[in-house]
């Protein structure tokens, strides 16, 4: 839960440092692109090829290519027709996506996660801007597959065999009860990105454009935190935390971040926001959070 919260604070302002000084100016392919090179090359010197095995460096590439590599192809497109605050606001059904998508590999339907999860959707809603721009249903439609790549990529790294445990070939212990289990998942995290960038290097020289390039200070330093910490360190942090809890709290804390991105928006940048209402959908959100932390000790009561 700990990992999940820092995390939520670090991406929050990754949305408006993308929407203020790098929608429309920098392409979005070099963007994102750099950023998994820059999150790969965290990585790469952590990364121990034989502590893995194949099926397991296999998966964490695939979930990679699908939770960053095409989730940030549909992500970044979609700051080219919406602003920042509808970009926060229309990933408001990542919360039932995790849940079902959850739900469908279980092969079991948990009614009361869904219920959290709506809960928690409908806190985001308060929050919803009454216009939006003429790119409302493309920009939509982006949004909700970048979220569904997203939503899919952390349900499939929660059941992804064999992460945090060395090879069997050396025998040593998984993560279970071992501190160097942590250690383990470190170094395996690497082929997360191994994975985005097959995607995202062949998608930048087939479509970037390369007249759209970072121009100044600013623009590059944005690019470097985005990549070293929102993209290696935030990623590495959410996914061990998505490990650690229910479906439910994960789909919730997908939620938290609008309210906390906005605020940010809205603090660090002047933009307008409606603020009764900005802390009305956080405290609906927090309630969503507490139900569901109440109904998982029920659970463990009753079991």
């Amino acid at each position: 839960m700990a990992y999940l919260c820092i995390v939520t604070l670090l991406w929050s302002f990754s949305f408006s440092l993308i929407g203020v000084y790098l929608a429309s100016s920098v392409d979005s392919y070099f963007a994102v692109m750099l950023r998994v090179v820059l999150a790969l090359l965290v990585f790469l010197p952590l990364l121990r090829p034989k502590s893995t095995s194949l099926k397991t460096a296999i998966g964490l590439m695939a979930v990679g290519a699908l939770q960053i590599g095409a989730m940030y192809i549909f992500f970044y497109q979609s700051f080219e027709v919406l602003s920042v605050p509808e970009v926060l606001l229309f990933t408001i059904l990542t919360p039932f996506y995790v849940t079902l998508l959850d739900d469908a590999l279980a092969k079991h339907f948990s009614p009361f996660h869904l219920l959290t999860a709506a809960i928690a959707v409908a806190g985001a809603l308060i929050i919803t801007p009454h216009h939006v721009n003429t790119g409302f249903w493309h920009g939509f439609l982006l949004v909700q597959a970048s979220n569904l790549c997203f939503a899919l990529g952390q349900i499939a790294y929660r059941r992804l065999p064999g992460i945090g445990e060395k090879s069997a070939k050396t025998g040593e212990e998984g993560i279970a009860n071992s501190s160097k289990g942590t250690a383990s998942a470190l170094n395996q995290f690497g082929w997360f990105y191994v994975g985005a960038a097959i995607l995202l290097v062949p998608a930048y020289l087939l479509f970037g454009n390369n007249t759209h390039l970072p121009t100044t200070a600013t623009q590059w330093g944005i690019l470097v935190w985005l990549g070293v910490v929102a993209s290696g360190i935030g990623y590495y942090l959410w996914n061990q935390g998505a490990r650690q809890v229910d479906a439910g709290t994960l789909a919730i804390m997908n939620e938290a971040l609008k309210p906390v991105g906005l605020a940010v928006n809205v603090i660090f940048w002047n933009h307008a926001a409606d603020i009764p209402r900005l802390l009305m959908c956080g405290l609906v959100i927090c309630l969503a959070l507490a139900l569901n932390l109440w109904g998982n000790r029920c659970k463990r009561r009753v079991a």
